[in-house]
């Protein structure tokens, strides 16, 4: 009866023994397997990444330039409404100019100093009278 309880219980070890080999060879394979698929599916899963990478880059790009045409627009825009502004204030300024030398010229006037336009006529009248006299002096 003790050979039999003895047997039994070798029996007993050698197939829990069986059981635990095999149990790890099927975590062996399975590790393996799941290797082997990550590896594969791991380089679709990159060229996946890499395809979204490139839309996103060129809706980005896309987004880019039209943000800088709008830009780019509206720094014309500004320039044009800069370019008409400029061309009223300097018609302005001529205005006032003249105005100022109306004013000025009337000022001089009244307080009895010539013009220019009044010294270059009397310098013209001066030429001549200097021509005509040159004309009499040699003919006498």
């Amino acid at each position: 009866m003790a050979k039999v309880i003895l047997k039994k219980k070798i029996d007993a070890t050698t197939s829990t023994l069986s059981d635990v080999k095999s149990y790890a060879r099927k975590v062996w394979l399975a590790g393996l397997g799941a290797y082997a698929k990550v590896g594969q599916e791991g380089a679709d899963y990159f060229q996946e990444l890499v395809k979204a990478g490139q839309v996103v880059e060129k809706k980005g790009k896309k987004v880019v330039t039209e943000k800088l045409e709008a830009a780019n627009a509206e720094i014309d825009e500004a320039k044009s409404e800069v370019s008409t502004f400029k061309g009223k204030v300097e018609l302005q300024l001529d205005k006032v100019e003249k105005a100022f030398d109306t004013r000025v010229a009337s000022a001089l006037n009244r307080i009895g100093i010539p013009s220019k336009h009044d010294v270059e006529t009397l310098s013209a009248k001066l030429d001549e009278l200097t021509a005509l006299l040159e004309r009499v002096a040699r003919k006498s």
